[in-house]
């Protein structure tokens, strides 16, 4: 049967007519073939023009219809469903062209209009005879629906889906829901609370049975079609269980402070916090960010903000206990630790790092440690005992952590006193051995035993012990072997290493010590053996060291002591020869270096320069050019290998050796390394030691190391502190004395330099919040939560972001204190602000400070709203909630206090503004109408706002305590990332883009996706309840009808032709199509793709097909625009 084709066109009212000679157009396609009908009508979209279609369908039996109209876009679905009503296929029998968009209105002779017209209707003709029939894809829907944004236009939708039986998720970021309508103090024009009316529909959503509310909570993945979504959340990890009583008495303990964001920083929060009091759900919340960067960079994984934290709010005990926690010689590391933290302080950023080691010193010197509490603890069976080899900070360490666990630790260490190095490699003005005593009487008040002067090795080998019961054996022993120079005369009387040196005088044995004293080298050692030497009675003290100043390993503030006590310091030097008379020093032969390129150790090489020799004359030589370990003690122990610098073999992470339960670590492990790296090495040890005893996998399962750089932002106005100084002995009275030089900070000092810190990481952990909260309801391990949501239907309601004026420099704003915004505004006005509502000024100098009611001031409209250089649009509230703002200072600062309104056009468009507008008026307020061109202050604080009256056509200044910025609404930052997760939008604007302006306010391209509120633009609170009903009812119309139609204009791959390479998968903008493994081809998930042709586009080998877009169709139409007049096909 030949094809019958009826042509319809539409004049569109003149939208069409009015340039396309529409009856023109219908003679033409007449003469068409295979048009066996051809008309015209004024509007063939209304009811007469759809049963015009439909009667000649029946009556003309036309198997085919091609109309000329306006946008498929709105009407394609019109004439399809006429089509379908007559008896037709409407995909194979229907197609509609465009003659309005790209004819009629993009041309302005009626000639050529009338003629791309005709062109365009041939090209339909010719391609509506390749159309094939196509059948819809039905689907059940799922009733429940997700509403993203906890504001009133939220809370509207989900309310009104929930009371219609269906469930609804209410997803929102922040802790609470709300939005920025329960921020506002009163609501416009009725001068409601904005309280009052918001939270009573609070309270109904976190009440409501059918609404399942989800604060902080984020998307992460959208996927599936209408009706059937899948929704990808994760619930952040709020460290604060449900059975929270919202007392507050967390927070009043509670150390560290924040910005408030609720309050626009306006004021401080605790880090732990509820928005505001009638917050829902009423619970706390803590912000937790990232571990600070201190934290990450201590070996021992000290919780230095928590501690420094707990020192500012005056806990020392708590410090203590706190730093304990990982590390059990505080007092000892707070006063010999290079502190590698301090290296990563964010508030070097600011002024200089936080005295971190210092601080820690503080906390274990104001603490009474012969009545620190000993915790409670579970003894092990005496059986589970473990022996420690070497009684030095690693070895220390292990047995402290092994003891708090309930085993049954022994350290055996061959001297006479515990302590390693740290007893007898450190000078007793650095380090009084009462400090360490102390620390090591508290450890062994634990249950740690400790046998001294005991030699392990030949006679009583290290294998052996665990033939006497011991279950694990851990080797700690330190580096005590000195380097040698290897050069000559090195072993003439008169030379003695630095680390003997110390160790010798640290034991009180004799050493004689020469008048004129070299030491070689630059590190800690030799630096306590110079100062050593000087107090032993030389005369003259000097140190060669071979690179420049700022390659000297040792730390900064002991090079500078050992200067002031008259210790001279040569650089670039290096020994050849240590000179002798009678087989004694005499002195040192030299060489002058110069620096070449960086070695293994990053540092610059030193070259000799030849010819540069001379003599040093002295008669005693310290050598102090580095340390190993002596391993001879191993000798024998079968499974214990050594590397090639003697050094233990052993795993670097569970520090196991190859012999089953000998472990090794510390300088034995790592070789010469600092105190604090031993300590961590000797805690990590006692993990993998209690993994071995339980039979347990050594490498699982171990505390991760903190990482990340999520921490909270350096606030841009930060006082300028300096750091804290550490009092010291004067130098006339330690050179001859053993007297501790440092003489630690003082409580004012260490609470000051404490409050330095700009808690990076938020939540320091110090816990005290969870001895405090009597629910028992605060959980730092609490971990966030993902839940997989299946919805039908999903309403974005994010809101808006008040634009921050700070980028408009001509304002002050961020410079002059009392330069506001009106979020700020509404803050100081709201009973739970900072101000609990008094309108006052802020303290010149302290932001926080609130002082006087302003007697005058200055409200600024259109503060990057109808700004070409920054929002072009309206906000549309603005002009009402400045005459608010005017209103409430007229009443809560007194009727004489002066207010001007600078506005460009007042806009009181909606139900009862205009009346509210003449209110205002009434009561005084100026009204200028002008744009503020500037805002300038003098020294007292007075602000000037020079604009212009175009009224009067003058330049006007006023001079103001305050002024109020009223900001454009913007669309939220993360509203790009939201678009490509819901597969919606985005305007010109920047806010969310609906399907049409007009007829679909609420819908949006992605069928089942709806917007509500301020995401799709400004727009005042009636306006923001009224869309968000709108798209409740679109949501409760999708799931009341049970089903839905998925129309069948979708892609489909060839297998015979694809080739997998899966580049189609990348472009889908629906993650519609998936790769088969197994195939070796892409596959099309027909659901879900939107029939966007992506792929057929892309693909090289031309395996993706659009139904109703096929290659037939589309060249049809080519042809039917390419057709010479005359020509037939």
């Amino acid at each position: 049967m030949s094809e019958r084709i009826g042509f319809f066109i539409c004049h569109c009212g003149i939208n069409i007519a009015s340039k396309v000679r529409v009856k023109d157009v219908a003679e033409y396609a007449a003469t068409l073939p295979n048009v066996v009908v051809a008309k015209d009508y004024l509007f063939m979209c209304s009811d007469p023009g759809q049963d015009l279609i439909e009667k000649e369908i029946r009556n003309q039996n036309l198997t085919r219809v091609v109309v000329a109209a306006c946008s498929p876009r709105m009407h394609e679905k019109t004439f399809r469903a006429a089509c379908q009503r007559a008896g037709l296929n409407p995909y194979r029998a229907f197609h509609m062209v465009t003659v309005r968009e790209h004819a009629s209105w993009v041309t302005e002779s009626e000639d050529e209009a009338t003629a791309k017209a005709m062109v365009i209707v041939r090209a339909g003709l010719m391609r509506v005879r390749n159309q094939s029939a196509l059948i819809p894809s039905k689907f059940s829907v799922n009733p429940n629906t997700l509403v993203l944004g906890g504001g009133i236009a939220g809370m509207q939708a989900a309310l009104d889906i929930a009371s219609s039986g269906n469930k609804a998720y209410l997803v929102e970021r922040q802790p609470t829901v709300g939005g920025h309508m329960l921020q506002f103090d009163k609501t416009f024009p009725t001068l409601d609370c904005a309280a009052c009316i918001g939270t009573p529909k609070m309270v109904a959503v976190g009440q409501h049975k059918n609404i399942q509310l989800m604060t902080n909570t984020e998307v992460e993945s959208v996927s599936g079609f209408i009706g059937n979504f899948k929704v990808n959340v994760n619930q952040r990890a709020r460290y604060v269980k449900p059975n929270c009583t919202g007392c507050g008495d967390c927070a009043k303990v509670c150390p560290v402070e924040a910005p408030n964001e609720w309050d626009v920083q306006t004021r401080m929060r605790k880090a732990i916090y509820i928005s505001f009091p009638q917050a829902v759900p009423v619970r706390y919340a803590i912000d937790k960010k990232d571990r600070g960067p201190c934290v990450q960079t201590c070996p021992a994984g000290i919780n230095i903000q928590g501690f420094v934290a707990l020192i500012k709010a005056g806990k020392y005990l708590e410090s203590l206990n706190l730093i304990m926690e990982t590390m059990p010689l505080p007092g000892t590391l707070g006063r010999i630790c290079p502190a590698p933290c301090e290296t990563r302080c964010r508030r070097q950023e600011v002024d200089s790092p936080l005295a971190i080691c210092q601080l820690k010193r503080f906390a274990a010197d104001h603490v009474d440690w012969a009545a620190l509490p000993v915790p409670a603890i579970e003894k092990k069976p005496e059986s589970e005992k473990v022996a420690i080899i070497g009684a030095g900070p690693a070895g220390l360490s292990a047995a402290y952590f092994l003891a708090k666990k309930g085993y049954h630790p022994t350290i055996f260490d061959k001297a006479p006193y515990a302590g390693g190095m740290l007893r007898f490699g450190i000078p007793d003005y650095r380090l009084p051995p009462a400090i360490l005593e102390q620390e090591i009487g508290y450890i062994k008040r634990l249950g740690v035993d400790i046998v001294l002067n005991a030699t392990i090795g030949k006679d009583r080998p290290v294998a052996g012990l665990l033939k006497e019961g011991y279950k694990a054996v851990y080797l700690a022993v330190g580096a005590w072997k000195s380097m040698k120079m290897n050069i000559e005369n090195e072993d003439a009387e008169g030379v003695m290493h630095g680390i003997d040196y110390l160790n010798r005088l640290n034991l009180k044995q004799p050493v004689k010590t020469g008048k004129k004293v070299v030491v070689v080298g630059g590190g800690d050692v030799a630096i306590d053996a110079a100062r050593e030497a000087l107090r032993q009675g030389a005369s003259e003290v000097k140190i060669l060291y071979r690179r420049s100043r700022s390659e000297m390993p040792a730390v900064t503030h002991e090079i500078l002591a050992a200067e002031e006590e008259g210790i001279k310091i040569e650089l670039l030097v290096n020994p050849v020869a240590v000179l002798t008379e009678g087989g004694k020093v005499s002195g040192i032969r030299c060489i002058k270096n110069e620096l070449g390129e960086p070695d293994a150790s990053g540092r610059r090489r030193p070259v000799p320069i030849a010819g540069s020799e001379f003599n040093v004359e002295c008669d005693m030589v310290i050598p102090a050019i580095g340390q190993q370990v002596n391993s001879s003690f191993l000798e024998g122990t079968e499974g214990v290998e050594l590397t090639r610098w003697g050094t233990v073999a052993a795993d670097p992470v569970t520090y196991q050796s190859g012999f089953p339960g000998i472990f090794a670590g510390g300088d034995l492990l790592t070789g010469p390394s600092i105190a604090v790296e031993a300590v961590a090495a000797g805690h990590q040890a006692a993990i993998s030691i209690e993994k071995y005893l339980l039979g347990e996998a050594l490498a699982e399962n171990r505390p991760a190391k903190p990482t990340g750089s999520d921490w909270k932002p350096i606030p841009k106005k930060v006082e300028l502190v300096p750091r804290a100084k550490m009092p010291v002995l004067p130098v006339g009275e330690r050179k001859n004395s053993y007297k501790e030089i440092d003489l630690g900070f003082s409580e004012e000092q260490a609470r000051t330099e404490a409050a330095r810190c700009v808690d990076c990481g938020g939540c320091c952990e110090c816990k005290l919040c969870v001895n405090e909260c009597k629910a028992g309801a605060i959980d730092h391990e609490m971990t966030d939560t993902k839940e997989t949501i299946d919805v039908g239907s999903i309403i974005i309601a994010t809101g808006f972001d008040p634009m921050n004026p700070a980028k408009m420099t001509q304002y002050g704003y961020g410079k002059y204190r009392n330069v506001f915004t009106n979020i700020e505004f509404e803050r100081l006005s709201n009973a739970t602000g900072p101000t609990a509502g008094k309108l006052r000024k802020r303290d010149l100098k302290d932001p926080l400070k609130f002082t006087d009611p302003p007697k005058s001031v200055a409200i600024l409209h259109c503060i990057g709203s109808r700004d070409q250089n920054y929002h072009e649009y309206c906000s549309r509230t603005c002009c009402m909630y400045a005459l608010k703002y005017a209103h409430l200072l007229k009443d809560k600062c007194g009727h004489d206090t002066e207010i001007y309104n600078f506005y460009i056009d007042m806009r009181c468009f909606g139900k009862g503004y205009e009346e509210f507008y003449k209110k205002v008026q009434a009561e005084g307020v100026k009204m200028i109408r002008g744009k503020a061109g500037s805002i300038t202050e003098d020294e007292n604080g007075i602000l000037t706002v020079k604009g212009e009256d175009t009224l009067s056509n003058c330049l006007i200044e006023v001079k103001v305590d305050m002024v109020i910025l009223c900001t454009a609404m913007e669309a939220r930052p993360d509203a790009p990332d939201v678009m490509r997760k819901f597969g919606i939008g985005i305007g010109q604007d920047g806010f969310f883009q609906e399907e049409h302006p007009k007829l679909a306010p609420v819908s949006t391209p992605t069928s089942g996706v709806f917007l509500a509120g301020t995401c799709q633009g400004p727009k005042d609170i009636p306006d923001t309840v009224a869309q968000a009903k709108g798209a409740a009812a679109e949501c409760l119309a999708l799931s009341s009808a049970g089903e839905v139609e998925i129309p069948p204009m979708i892609s489909s791959i060839d297998p015979d032709i694809c080739v997998g390479c899966q580049l189609c998968i990348g472009l889908c903008a629906y993650s519609a199509i998936e790769f088969n493994p197994y195939a070796g081809i892409s596959e099309v998930n027909s659901a879900i793709c939107k029939g966007c042709g992506a792929c057929a586009g892309a693909c090289p080998s031309g395996a993706p097909k659009v139904k109703h877009f096929t290659d037939k169709q589309i060249f049809a139409e080519i042809d039917g625009i390419l057709l010479q007049e005359g020509a037939s096909r």
